[in-house]
């Protein structure tokens, strides 16, 4: 990690890039969001709006004009403009490997929180795949809001990283442990669908990029047992927990979507009128090109 910002033994590089960043970052909503036409045709004006804001705060927000069209093309045509190609086959996505997020009860899916109108706490997706099978970047495409609740907590992995180190730079190195955060395996029936799954919570991508692969769960979750990586933990539950400038909230309207690095997210609870809340949400073994 030769001038790496990520790298502990090099101070002088982390506080440039904390300088830039931090001078970038929004700290509101507002400025996340770019009012488009079609997102399944993006204007070269619209595409680099997006990208701009992806490349400060690592998501953009859309506003399309594409209402409770159910067309799945809207958010996979958006994510292939940012050369977003290759999908993660997920267990509980539809066979097209997009997932649809509504309430359902089937044998496959009613275990599951994400299926379910409950709230979700803060996380990073995929947090429980291999490596070879890590999420770099999501997009979360609204048909149809519920009727009251399902909003949204954000907050830009790189500045979680910021407001770590600079109150624990051993709390980093801690959190980048190879062993630091496991995810017990999973069983359905009595038949494992998957083994546990042990990995740190930051890591940088070969590209020079830094990934966060993280949960707030407190049940199904086994920390490295020291002392350090104890107090990293709640060193960062609590900054997840602050509400700080950079911690931003909203809903996703009809036709408005997400597209991110897998930042980390929450979703507030819900409860749905006559039409069931919908979102689709394609995830990715691609980061968004160009940030």
């Amino acid at each position: 990690m030769l001038n790496s910002p990520f790298d502990l033994a090099d101070d002088n590089a982390y506080q440039r890039w904390r300088e830039r960043k931090l001078a970038a970052a929004p700290t509101r909503l507002e400025e996340l969001v770019v009012e488009i036409g079609d997102p399944r045709q993006l204007t070269p004006a619209e595409q680099q709006a997006i990208l701009e804001r992806c490349q400060r705060a690592n998501m953009a927000i859309y506003i399309g004009k594409t209402g409770d069209d159910p067309d799945k093309a809207i958010p996979t045509r958006l994510g292939a403009a940012f050369g977003l190609q290759r999908l993660d086959h997920n267990r509980g996505a539809d066979d097209d490997a997009i997932t649809s997020l509504t309430v359902q009860t089937d044998a496959r899916h009613r275990d599951y929180i994400p299926y379910s109108n409950r709230p979700i706490a803060w996380h990073t997706d995929g947090y429980y795949n291999a490596p070879e099978q890590r999420i770099d970047s999501l997009l979360l495409h609204c048909v149809q809001p519920a009727e009251q609740g399902g909003a949204n907590d954000l907050l830009d992995h790189e500045i979680a990283y910021i407001l770590l180190r600079d109150q624990s730079p051993e709390s980093i190195r801690a959190l980048m442990h190879p062993e630091c955060m496991t995810i017990p395996a999973s069983f359905v029936d009595g038949e494992q669908v998957r083994p546990d799954r042990t990995g740190p919570v930051f890591s940088v991508r070969a590209d020079g990029q830094l990934h966060m692969r993280y949960t707030h769960r407190a049940r199904n979750i086994s920390w490295r047992d020291d002392p350090p990586t104890q107090e990293a933990v709640a060193r960062l539950k609590a900054i997840l927990q602050r509400e700080t400038d950079w911690h931003l909230r909203g809903r996703l309207e009809s036709g408005w979507g997400l597209i991110s690095n897998n930042v980390l997210h929450t979703r507030a609870g819900f409860s749905d009128g006559a039409v069931p809340r919908l979102l689709y949400r394609p995830r990715y073994y691609d980061r968004i090109q160009g940030t």
